[in-house]
Order: C-alpha cells, then structure tokens, then sequence
C-alpha cells in the first residue's frame, strides 16, 4: 500500500508544468476550449454574424468596416496565431537570447514598475492576417492582449503571380513590388518564382506564412533589428497590395 501511494504522488507531480512554456499551451487550450456559441454580441456587425446574416469576412473588409469584437472573426474564419520574438533576455554578458516577452521598467518612488510587452500574429494561410501588440504588468495577460488586438486588426491580402520567370497562375506569392514604412524601417516585397522560398527575416517569415504567402524577396533598410517596427512595415506593405478596382 505504501509503494502504491508513492506512485500516485509522484504522478500527480509529474503532470504539474515545470517551465513556462507548458504554461503558455494550457492557456492556449483554455482559450480554444471556450465555445463561440455563448458569445454575446453588442455591435451591428456582430449581431449579423450571430444571426448567420453575414457569412464572409470578406464582406466586412472590402466594405471597410471596423471590426470592434474578436468573436466576429473567430466565428467567421480559423485562426493560427504565433509570438513574435520582440524581446531579449537578461543574463551574463547582456543575455542575448531573444524571447517572446519584451520587459520595460519604471521609476518611481515606489520602486521600478516592470511593464511586459508581447506581439501576436494571427493568420489562416489563405489572404487574411492581423498583427498586435499587448502590454501589460504580467506576461500572460499581454499576450491575451495581443491575440485579441491582432483579430480585430485582420486584413484582406490579395496574392498572385507577379514574376516574369513564372508564368504560372497559382497565389504562391503577390501580384507586385509593394513597399511599407514604419518609423526608420522600409521593407520592400518583390514577386518570386515558385520554389525560391521566404527571403526576409525570420520574424517577417512568420506573417507571410500565416497569409499564405510561400515566395516572396524582400529589400529593407533602415535599423532592421527592432522588431515592432519591422514587423509593422511589413503588414504596411501587405495592406498595399490590395487592388484598386
């Protein structure tokens, strides 16, 4: 019997998470776990989409409309979201390690306030991608933060073929050289042909492949290595891509 207890602790130890990223997949859970259905709508657009008038999130973008809750997308189009590495950490010889938790600190009478920030890209790999960024005293909550501000912040990306040494018709990459700035970052997007891949950054990497985009060159300039602005170019740039009829 003493053999028997002794088993069931130590599985009862074994199933708490130890690390923080085990922590952050049973939020993950959390949330999918949370049905759409007991969503309660309190704008117009999200009382259609409740009612099943509006089907398409389409529809919503190209009229330009601004979308206020997260559930009208969620219930509209499946979502995969990503961290972006905005961070670094602490540690010996200035760390140098890039994490997903970016830490800001305050001085005050009271002592330093810590403030986390965290950046979030959500996409369905077929044209539609958003990007946030969430701030908060707590990592978690920042990260909520930055999931909810990406849903509300999804836009319509328009793909093509546009290299002249592919002659196919498949929406592997954008139709034309599209530029975006933020602050002293400018990305440039140029048409590849299929099989040449992402050639970005790898943060830039991670929106392209959640909007569906599989070959693309990129040119930048400016200071490149800040990654909120990098990442902010870049959506600025897919947003160009959008055809004026």
């Amino acid at each position: 019997m003493k053999t028997e207890v002794k088993q069931e602790e130590i599985g009862i130890a074994l199933e708490v998470p130890k690390t923080e990223e085990e922590l952050l997949a049973q939020e993950v859970k959390k949330e999918e776990q949370t049905p759409v259905s007991a969503w309660n709508p309190k704008t117009q657009i999200g009382k259609e989409v409740k009612a099943g008038r509006i089907k398409n999130i389409d529809s919503i973008l190209l009229s330009g409309k601004k979308i206020l809750e997260p559930e009208i997308v969620d219930s509209l189009i499946s979502l995969e979201k990503d961290l972006l590495l905005v961070g670094q950490s602490k540690g010996k010889f200035g760390g140098g390690k890039r994490r997903a938790w970016r830490q800001t600190q305050k001085k005050t009478m009271e002592g330093n306030v810590l403030t986390f920030s965290s950046m979030a890209v959500v996409g369905d790999r077929n044209g539609h991608v958003g990007l946030g960024l969430g701030k908060s005293k707590e990592t978690l909550p920042s990260r909520e933060k930055a999931v909810r501000l990406a849903k509300l912040n999804v836009i319509k990306v328009t793909r093509g073929c546009g290299n002249f040494d592919c002659s196919c018709s498949e929406p592997h990459s954008i139709p034309f050289i599209v530029e975006g700035k933020c602050g002293s970052v400018k990305v440039k997007l140029i048409p590849a042909p299929q099989g040449t891949g992402l050639v970005i950054g790898d943060e830039c990497k991670k929106i392209l492949r959640l909007a569906g985009i599989r070959d693309v060159y990129s040119y930048t300039k400016g200071y490149g290595r800040s990654t909120i602005n990098f990442a902010s170019a870049c959506i600025e740039a897919l947003k160009n891509t959008k055809v004026l009829k």
